[in-house]
Order: structure tokens, then C-alpha cells, then sequence
């Protein structure tokens, strides 16, 4: 870990409590046929000036979010994604790309106290594939280094030959993906600072949380605890999607096995619902969902975390 200063980005306990809005694609799919540019921009707005007060940080994007940023609260934290959203499937490989015509030192005096970069990675994907993004991931953190800015590596893993990572296939090589990727960019000459990363077991395959599962509770808890002995780095965990109760009786479960995660920086499971009003009934509606039902979500997920989550300082 690096010297650069994270206080910012966390509570007073040094907790990770912070909110994700950087989605464009996710977000716009969400809204159907009400995901304009506008009305994106307008919902990262809403989430911004209900939900930052109640959060350590919010995660934002320089391209739908600067109305987000203008609305935060003054004392929640302010990450930047750098990365475009998605990938171009017409490549092989997932390749990362960052935002055409920015830099760690724009984004800086764009009021982030924090950098964000999303890659995609299969540890077992060729060399040729795999070493572009490593080199990415470098020069980001090399340029966050000279502006003196913490580094937050998000971390989505995959399987082209799979397909499906929600299903059952995926889920059983899962553990072997994600704990190689955190390993691979704990390496100090990445300058990474905190790691964004899904947990190592998708929680729907697991005994007493499904039905038809994969992995008995022992398995599961094994896999936490590798994960967790698989970096020296701060990591904190992204909802992925999850319900904001299947998230956090993930949390709940990650802590009993002995994972040292330091907190998480959650999306859709705190504000999603606030989309489906947003395109139903409104503006006003959709900030009324989030003052009440998306400000609930994120005060009980906020109860869990101080319980669970282990502070970085």
C-alpha cells in the first residue's frame, strides 16, 4: 500500500461506507426507454444529494456525473471513474479503455479525492490479452502516484468460454478467478491503494442461501478466508447486482468466515428501485423513493458494515 492519503473516502472509523453511481450502460438499461442522457445524469443527481450525506464517498463518472458532484454532500469523499463504460465486443479480450481527453491531474481538479479504474480479467486468458491491461492498470497508477491521489482497482472477473458469469458454470471457477486477479494486482508496481472485488463465491450457489447449490458452507467460508489471505491491500467488496438484503447477509457471512474486508462500495443493491419510479412516475417520485426506501437501504447496509467490516486504520 501506498502513503497516498484515503481519509476522505472513509468514516471516522476508517471504514469504506461509500456508494457507487458511475453506471452509464447499467444505468441506461435500467431506465429502458426513459435512459436518455438527461435523465441518467438526472438520476446520478438524485442519488447524489439523498444518499452522499448518509455514505463516506460516492463513486461517480465525468461523464453523466458532474450534476452528482455538484450535489454531494461537502463532506462525502468523491471518486472518479477513468475507464469508458462496457467494452467493445466486436474485440477479443474485454479490453479496458479510458475516457477519451482526461487524466488523473483533470479529474483531480474535477474535486476527486480518489481515482477509480474497472478492468475486466481472466487470469487465464493469453498473455497478449492479459498484458495490455496490467500495463494499464501501471500507467493509471503511476499517473495517481504523481498527483498524489488514492488508486482504486475495481476488478470484474469472466470467462469467455463460459459465458454466463451468473450461472452456475461460472460460479464453481469463480473462487480460482477472483482470488488469482487480487493476487496478481497486489503487486506493489500497480500503485494500487484499495481493490474494488467481488466476492470470491456467488452467494446464490451456496448452501442454506439456495436450494439447488454448489458449495457446501464450509466450501464458501474456505474461499473467504483464501481471498482474504490473498492480498496486503485494503479490499472492499461491490454488490454485483445482489438485493440489498442478499448483500448483506453476504457481508455477514464473509465476516463469520474470516475475511479482513475493509467495507464496500455499493451500487443498484442501495438505489435500484429508485429507477423503476424514476421511469414510472417521475422525478419527484424517484427522489422521494430515495429519501425514504434508498436512504433505508443504505443506513441498515451502513449497521452492517460497522459490524462486520474491519477498519484500515
Amino acid at each position: 500500500m501506498t502513503n497516498k492519503d484515503i481519509n476522505k473516502l472513509v468514516d471516522d472509523k476508517g471504514i469504506f461506507a461509500a456508494i457507487a453511481v458511475d453506471q452509464r450502460g447499467a444505468l441506461k438499461r435500467l431506465l429502458g426507454e426513459q435512459g436518455t442522457d438527461d435523465n441518467v445524469a438526472l438520476f446520478k443527481k438524485l442519488v447524489s444529494e439523498t444518499l452522499s450525506p448518509s455514505g463516506s464517498s460516492i463513486l461517480l463518472d465525468p461523464e453523466y456525473g458532474k450534476d452528482g458532484i455538484q450535489a454531494k454532500a461537502k463532506d462525502a469523499g468523491l471518486i472518479l471513474a477513468y475507464e469508458q463504460t462496457g467494452y467493445d465486443k466486436s474485440v477479443v479480450g474485454r479490453l479496458p479503455r479510458l475516457v477519451e481527453g482526461l487524466s488523473v491531474k483533470q479529474l483531480k481538479e474535477m474535486g476527486a479525492d480518489g481515482i477509480k479504474l474497472l478492468i475486466y480479467y481472466d487470469v487465464d486468458e493469453p498473455d497478449d490479452i492479459n498484458d495490455v491491461k496490467k500495463e494499464l492498470v501501471q500507467q493509471v497508477g503511476q499517473e495517481t502516484v504523481e498527483e498524489n491521489i488514492p488508486f482504486l482497482l475495481e476488478i470484474l472477473t469472466y470467462d469467455d468460454q463460459i459465458g454466463d458469469e451468473k450461472g452456475q458454470s461460472y460460479a464453481k471457477v469463480r473462487p480460482h478467478k477472483v482470488i488469482e486477479a487480487m493476487k496478481a494486482f497486489s503487486d506493489e508496481k500497480y500503485n494500487v491503494d484499495v481493490l474494488k472485488v467481488e466476492t470470491p463465491v456467488n452467494m446464490n450457489y451456496v448452501e442454506g442461501f439456495a436450494e439447488d447449490y454448489a458449495f457446501s458452507k464450509d466450501e464458501a467460508a474456505s474461499y473467504f478466508k483464501e481471498q482474504d489471505n490473498a492480498t496486503s491491500i485494503p479490499y472492499i467488496y461491490l454488490s454485483g447486482g445482489l438485493t440489498s438484503q442478499q448483500f448483506k447477509d453476504t457481508l455477514v457471512f464473509a465476516h463469520e468466515s474470516g475475511a479482513h474486508f475493509n467495507g464496500v462500495l455499493c451500487g443498484r443493491a442501495t438505489w435500484q428501485g429508485g429507477t423503476v419510479v424514476l421511469k414510472e412516475q417521475g422525478q419527484e417520485a424517484a427522489k422521494e423513493w430515495l429519501n425514504s426506501e434508498g436512504i433505508h437501504n443504505l443506513k441498515t447496509l451502513n449497521d452492517i458494515i460497522q459490524k462486520t467490516a474491519t477498519p484500515i486504520r
